[in-house]
């Protein structure tokens, strides 16, 4: 057996020691430790969807931090640090002997200037222990906690945690906020002569820099320069980066970061819409819209103050994505006189008419009335409650868009008291408007603004018209998907969604100046509002992808009888509108497509319904066949009148002593409100004296198909191969046959043609088809599905 060489039994308990130690070492190093970020509290930064920079937060202890891996410092950072601060940073555990024997003997012996030794671990166990090292108690202690550092976290770490703890001046700490405040750029784009700039701040924080221009002072530059000379002697350097530091050195300061959008960062702040360790959120507001509209708003606001107009709030929401792409809580976040820090996209208004549309959206969808629907803008008792028009005046007969746009409040109501299931109050619960009070407290006064809905909500009801009905949350930062995310929700059909829509594309605006000199025009659907006692104006819409909600008021809810929907929030609404086009003139507009169960007939617009020959006034409207309804006209009428007497007259008919004339058959109440308003309708004459009623002569249509006392049996799984054909015959003077199942149009067609119906259940159906001169043939009939 070899004996073990003599040095090795000289210095055995010497080496056993050493490996002992190495083992420790490695243990230490290798048990978990906290990271050196966890006493650290950070800022926010946010950036808009084209990452623009906002805003950047303060850290709790109202420091300006960001932690920035090593890995995404440049370079250039990383270098001129060992070279100024510690060369031999790699090399040590901690401390640099040779320095500190230097320093002690200069400082405490030699009797010449305070000289310091520290390392950057030193320097860190400072930091992050906040050890006081004007003392050598403090000092030893601050060598020992180095120690501590090298032997817990790698070289890796122990830079990374420096670059991210040291001072940068003013109440800024860590390289990342200080390129970011003094640079406006991230730490990893820094260029050579901004790199030594920020590696000579930690050691002399206080250098003086001019908070108006920016400019550094000689002191600053001096030092930059300095340690500039130090690194061409340890680097090859290039004359163009060489001309960099002839040029001024200027620095941002804290006080001249942006503060875009204040209410709209606040917003995500406080209902926190974020990860809690994300430092960098990207949001999905545009800047540039948002100055866009604040520049509106701030125009506005001068031009108008006179009138006691002082404050607005303005939304603008993708609604492809529900992205909010511009949010203006208040004329003025700093103005107190209006409390500009309230975010009037949040508040609880009276919403005026504003709502309206969707009350006749869901009219639509159940049956209760197409776009040119004749509704009666008549006094109404709805039991209890006799609402009142704006203008406290009638009109007598109005197509439903006409009355939409037009804003009576009687149609609307008549409307409403027709929702069945869900009724107005249900939708709005179902659109998620918080904080509504029982269905019973409002009753039909709903309608008319009783409730109250803030900009933000009114928002996603208007985006479910493009949407195709579909209710979505707003989205406030980009590619947002948490746990409590709602998701889509179908709450109108995308026929009612998509005639709601067109009814309110037909709302036109006023020929204004500017308008007027555009050299083309873009579809704009819009509505207004305008709460009780003034108190609230309010107009909301939309135009290529966007929704554009506009509220005028006070926040503390005084009246003001400017506060008109059409006369003071309309205009601002096209102002901007107008501006945003100016500045994206080639923006292409949103093409929303057809849905597919809808189709467009004729109808007699005086009622409404469909055209017979009679009919004096024709136009077109939307339907969903099954579901709209819609009958034959009967407002037009023929009557035989006898040749000598001009009177009615009596069959049978003798084509050589009489001749047909059409006479307009109102209703009493409408025929009242014509008479009112000064055009009288010439009654229909008497025809009391004839013993038979007038009957026109001709045949009335015969059904064809389906056969009578026959039961249709369909296959469901073949049922689309198995529609029912429906056909008739008809007199030779009709153009047109006109289809009903249950008293629902599905269609129309001529006497040579045939539809198709496609059963949806089992049961017994009322088959009705009337002709363009209102004649009519009906049976029923018997389907059976069979699985």
């Amino acid at each position: 057996m070899r004996m073990l060489p003599l040095w090795i039994k000289r210095h055995q308990n010497s080496l056993m020691a050493i490996v002992l130690l190495a083992i420790i070492a490695i243990v230490v190093r290798l048990l978990p430790h906290p990271p050196l970020s966890e006493p650290l509290t950070f800022s926010k930064t946010f950036y808009d969807s084209n990452h623009k920079l906002l805003r950047v937060t303060l850290a709790d202890d109202d420091r300006y931090r960001l932690w920035t891996p090593l890995e995404d410092i440049s370079p250039y950072v990383v270098d001129s640090l060992l070279l100024h601060e510690d060369q031999w940073f790699y090399y040590h555990l901690g401390i640099n002997p040779i320095s500190l024997m230097r320093a002690f003997w200069a400082t405490y012996i030699g009797g010449g200037n305070r000289q310091g030794a520290s390392t950057i671990t030193m320097q860190l166990a400072r930091m992050h222990w906040k050890i006081n090292t004007k003392t050598i108690a403090g000092k030893l202690l601050q060598i020992l906690r180095a120690i501590e550092l090298e032997l817990m976290y790698s070289k890796h770490d122990i830079l990374e945690a420096y670059l991210n703890y040291a001072p940068f001046g003013r109440n800024i700490e860590s390289v990342g906020a200080a390129s970011l405040i003094y640079f406006d750029k991230p730490i990893a784009q820094v260029n050579l002569p901004e790199a030594l700039t920020l590696t000579v701040l930690p050691q002399s924080p206080t250098y003086r820099i001019d908070k108006l221009t920016g400019v550094a002072g000689p002191a600053l530059v001096k030092a930059r320069n300095q340690l500039f000379e130090r690194w061409q002697d340890a680097y090859a350097t290039e004359d163009n980066i060489a001309a960099l530091f002839k040029a001024p050195l200027i620095m941002r300061q804290p006080e001249q970061l942006p503060f875009t959008a204040p209410h709209f960062i606040n917003q995500i702040l406080q209902q926190a819409q974020f990860a809690e360790h994300d430092q960098t959120i990207t949001t999905t507001l545009d800047s540039h819209l948002q100055k866009i509209i604040e520049q509106q708003v701030s125009v506005f606001i001068e031009r108008n103050s006179p009138k006691g107009i002082k404050n607005a709030s303005v939304l603008l929401v993708d609604s492809q994505t529900m992205a909010v792409k511009a949010l203006i809580g208040s004329a003025n976040y700093f103005n107190d006189a209006i409390q500009g820090q309230v975010n009037g996209t949040l508040a609880k208004r009276s919403p005026g008419s504003t709502l309206k549309p969707f009350i006749y959206a869901l009219g639509i969808d159940q049956g209760v009335l197409h776009p040119m629907t004749i509704l009666k803008d008549v006094e109404t008792d709805f039991g209890f409650y006799t609402p009142e028009n704006f203008d406290r005046r009638f009109t007598g007969p109005i197509s439903a868009t006409e009355a939409l746009i037009r804003s009576r409040n009687i149609p609307a109501v008549f409307v409403a008291s027709k929702l069945k299931s869900p009724s107005f109050y249900q939708f709005l619960k179902q659109a998620h408007i918080q904080n509504l009070a029982s269905e019973e407290h409002y009753g039909l006064a709903l309608v008319l603004g009783g409730g109250e809905v803030t900009p933000q909500e009114l928002a996603t009801l208007y985006a479910m018209l493009p949407n195709q009905g579909k209710w979505q949350p707003l989205q406030f930062i980009e590619s947002a998907h948490h746990a409590d995310d709602m998701p889509p929700t179908q709450l109108l059909s995308p026929e009612a969604s998509f005639m709601a829509k067109e009814m309110l594309l037909q709302n036109t605006r006023k020929q204004d100046i500017l308008y007027k000199k555009q050299n083309r025009t873009i579809p704009i659907y819009w509505k207004t509002g305008t709460s009780w006692g003034f108190r609230d104006a309010w107009t909301a819409g939309g135009f290529k992808q966007y929704v554009l909600v506009v509220w005028l008021g006070n926040f503390d809810g005084t009246g003001n009888n400017a506060f008109v929907g059409a006369d003071a929030a309309t205009p601002l609404f096209f102002n901007i509108i107008d501006a945003i086009n100016a500045y994206y003139p080639n923006a292409k507009l949103l093409v929303q497509p057809l849905p597919q169960n809808i189709k467009q007939v004729d109808i007699c617009l005086p009622s409404g319904n469909l055209v017979t020959k009679w009919c004096q006034v024709k136009g077109k409207t939307w339907f969903i066949p099954g579901v709209s309804p819609i009958t034959v006209d009967n407002i037009y009428r023929p009557v035989m009148i006898d040749n000598q007497t001009g009177l009615v007259a009596c069959p049978p008919y003798n084509p050589n002593t009489s001749h047909t004339e059409v006479f307009e058959y109102w209703p009493s109440d409408l025929a009242r409100i014509f008479a009112k308003a000064g055009m009288p309708k010439k009654l229909p004459p008497d025809s009391s004296h004839c013993l038979a009623p007038q009957t026109y002569l001709g045949q009335p249509p015969k059904i064809s198909s389906p056969l009578k006392n026959v039961v249709y049996q369909l296959r469901v799984t073949n049922q689309k191969n198995e529609r029912i054909r429906l056909a008739a015959t008809a007199d030779g003077e009709v153009k047109q046959l006109y289809w009903f199942i249950d008293n629902q149009f599905m269609g129309n067609s001529t006497p040579n043609q045939a539809i198709d119906w496609l059963p949806t259940r089992s049961g017994l159906f009322k088959l009705l088809v009337v002709d363009d001169l209102g004649r009519s043939d009906s049976r029923t009939i018997k389907v059976s599905l069979l699985e």
